[in-house]
């Protein structure tokens, strides 16, 4: 099958854009790879990447480990960004086994809070963004992907979330909690009264993955494609140029949570994606089987759920300290 050609007449960062775009990548990639590639360019004197090969894709990368100090999967992502752009837009392929310095990868156990610093950091959390924060840690969503749910993904009557391409492409579905059932109803009642009005000022078209759109093109105005949580108003989409109503920004959610956590008082690093670790966790604290959370995580291996046995109070609670033990001390 004959590879997409971008125009050559365009500068190569775009050429890379209209490429990405075909490929249906998705913005934040499109800007991270963008990003990668200039500085990767300018790394090396602002000469032309088909000047360049092997070696100086490695003395980059190892520049990224020894002197910047990045973490592995930085160093995989900016890999990624240069493997890509040498295939599809200069049709360069890089072949050759890389031998650059390999940023080090390290093992980090994840940050969990106790299910009443939960509530706390939940209960200083306002408006929107309080559901927002109780929808992830009660079906353990990443950030993007409440960020993203569509109408039609919530299942009342059954108690379900149905997240579609999260993590890998893959689909899973989740708990939706029964504390927030009717103000989530209620929530997204307010939402499709936003789209009756979008719809009579002849906008109400969201964005739907191209290859479904070809397929059902009156899908764009369906109100069970309509984000959950739609911004405050209508922007011009950057790839179509069409004006429409995107999903809410996540560095609003990030910034409430990280708000909510100073205000609590909590001094653990936590952030939007420690409502993720804490969903399982306390799942398994409360007794769910490993297999189960598993599922309702997503994760391909039980040994990525089993991370979480490392850091459950259950258990570690019950041993007492040596120290403990030597001066006659133990909990009250």
């Amino acid at each position: 099958m004959e590879q997409f050609r971008p125009n050559p007449e365009l500068r190569l960062l775009d050429q890379l854009t209209q490429v990405l775009r075909y490929h249906h990548y998705a913005y934040t990639t499109q800007k991270s790879y963008r990003s990668w590639i200039r500085h990767y360019i300018g790394y090396h004197q602002n000469r032309h990447p088909a000047e360049m090969g092997k070696l100086e894709i490695e003395a980059f990368l190892s520049y990224l480990a020894e002197t910047r100090r990045v973490s592995a999967s930085t160093q995989k992502q900016a890999l990624n960004a240069i493997v890509f752009f040498y295939k599809r837009v200069l049709f360069i392929p890089v072949d050759e086994a890389l031998e650059m310095v390999r940023a080090k990868k390290q093992k980090r156990m994840p940050v969990v809070l106790s299910q009443d610093e939960v509530q706390s950091v939940l209960f200083n959390m306002k408006g929107t963004y309080r559901l927002m924060g109780r929808l992830m840690y009660g079906g353990g969503l990443r950030l993007m992907e409440c960020i993203r749910l569509r109408v039609k993904d919530i299942d009342f009557s059954g108690g379900k979330l149905y997240i579609h391409i999260a993590k890998g492409g893959k689909d899973r579905v989740t708990l939706l909690p029964h504390a927030i059932r009717d103000e989530l109803a209620h929530h997204v009642q307010r939402v499709l009264g936003l789209h009756d009005e979008d719809l009579t000022e002849g906008f109400g078209a969201v964005y739907i993955p191209p290859a479904l759109l070809r397929k059902y093109p009156s899908s764009a105005k369906d109100p069970g494609w309509q984000y959950v949580f739609p911004s405050r108003n209508r922007s011009i989409d950057p790839a179509s140029g069409i004006e429409r109503r995107h999903h809410v920004m996540e560095s609003g959610l990030q910034k409430a949570v990280k708000r909510a956590v100073r205000e609590t008082g909590i001094t653990k690093r936590a952030t939007s994606h420690t409502f993720r670790h804490c969903f399982a966790t306390h799942l398994l604290e409360n007794g769910v089987n490993i297999r189960v959370v598993q599922e309702l995580m997503g994760h391909s291996d039980v040994k990525t759920t089993e991370v979480y046995t490392h850091v459950m109070n259950k258990g570690i609670n019950e041993i007492a300290s040596p120290l403990d033990v030597a001066m006659g001390v133990g909990p009250a």
